[in-house]
């Protein structure tokens, strides 16, 4: 699923490609789902939408939204298997040869804009999984953080560097007595961080995922909290692009869980074990990120295979209202595959509660440079 660094990547994109323009024409395709969860329809977004000037994008997490020149403001999150795409422009963190890729309009669309000027920009909202949000915010754009979802969800920490501090984390640590992975990966308390880069955090932290988040010592919150600043801001610097991630990231590495006859390892040779941490599946290097406290139950560091074995859990998609979305949807993050893999899948009919869970489109992760 998009994190807080895939979404900033779309974010450039859209300040790049679309800011300053005007929405000469705007289609929607009705979703009772992606819109009607949020408290709108198709036909209203185009409405607010059609003829209006792009004034600014921003972010928080793994929310973004389009600000126009006057309310309402479009305030969008990806689901698992959203996007934006921009026609002739490589907006996508993977890499992807498939021709349906190429194709305009591309399927699952939700909306699709088109801007003034020469050339026109044109830019599509896409989800076959039906998991997005798309909803009208009307008010200032500058005051937008200040109404529902965002008011209710943590801050970001890129965006919010100075809220984000040591002192303020360790206060949040020790105000609650959960898994350190769960608390990362619960929106009301940091916006963005989702799994690989939970797992990548406290891996640079040397943190086992199981432990109480209160009692981590003042040591710890200090690795803790700059391995937040660290793994959050330098995948935003490269706009999500793993292709050029440092190569002793976990993530570089991780990627052999559940693959025939392959063992997941650091190049060192330090294992990597599977685990379900808040009911998400986590990376761990049991040699690096030690037990230091009380964990919410002992694994057996040795002992991946039955992770790996693991069949993945369904999950049952919830109902969206102004409460906090903490993006329990997601199922174990998508894994790179190779360019040019079939889609197997189909947009659903059936109601959210419905919707099973699916391959994610994915695959290798690619360059940013647009085409030129």
């Amino acid at each position: 699923m998009p994190e807080l660094a895939e979404v900033s990547r779309i974010v450039h994109f859209i300040r790049q490609h679309l800011v300053g323009k005007t929405l000469t024409k705007v289609s929607t395709q009705n979703d009772d789902i992606v819109y009607g969860k949020a408290g709108t329809s198709g036909s209203d977004f185009q409405k607010a939408m059609q003829g209006k000037k792009i004034a600014s994008a921003g972010q928080q997490g793994k929310y973004f939204w389009i600000a126009m020149d006057s309310p309402p403001h479009a305030l969008m999150h990806f689901g698992m298997a959203g996007w934006l795409k921009i026609r002739d422009a490589d907006t996508y963190y993977y890499r992807t040869d498939k021709p349906a890729d190429k194709e305009w309009p591309p399927k699952y669309w939700k909306f699709l804009l088109e801007t003034d000027g020469t050339p026109v920009t044109e830019a599509a909202f896409v989800d076959f999984r039906r998991l997005s949000r798309i909803r009208l915010v009307d008010c200032p754009a500058e005051e937008i953080r200040k109404y529902s979802p965002l008011k209710e969800n943590g801050p970001d920490p890129v965006v919010d560097k100075d809220v984000v501090t040591q002192e303020w984390l360790a206060q949040k640590l020790r105000s609650k007595r959960v898994p350190i992975k769960a608390l990362l990966l619960d929106q009301a308390n940091i916006s963005g961080i989702g799994n690989w880069m939970g797992d990548e955090i406290l891996y640079h932290a040397k943190i086992h995922p199981e432990q109480y988040s209160n009692t981590l010592g003042d040591d710890q919150i200090k690795e803790l909290n700059s391995a937040i600043h660290y793994v959050c801001s330098t995948s935003v610097d490269l706009l999500a692009d793993s292709d050029k991630f440092p190569e002793d990231w976990l993530f570089k590495h991780r990627w052999s869980k559940g693959k025939k006859n392959s063992t997941s390892a650091l190049p060192n040779g330090e294992k990597i074990v599977f685990l379900t941490v808040g009911g998400r599946t986590s990376a761990v290097v049991p040699s690096v990120q030690k037990k230091t406290g009380p964990v919410s139950k002992d694994i057996n560091g040795d002992d991946s295979s039955a992770a790996q074995g693991e069949s993945k859990r369904k999950r049952a998609t919830k109902e969206e209202s102004n409460t906090p979305v903490k993006e329990e949807e997601e199922e174990e993050e998508p894994k790179p595959k190779r360019a040019g893999s079939k889609r197997q899948s189909k947009q659903s009919l059936k109601s959210e509660e419905e919707v099973k869970p699916e391959v994610s489109p994915v695959g290798r992760r690619r360059s940013t440079r647009t085409r030129k």
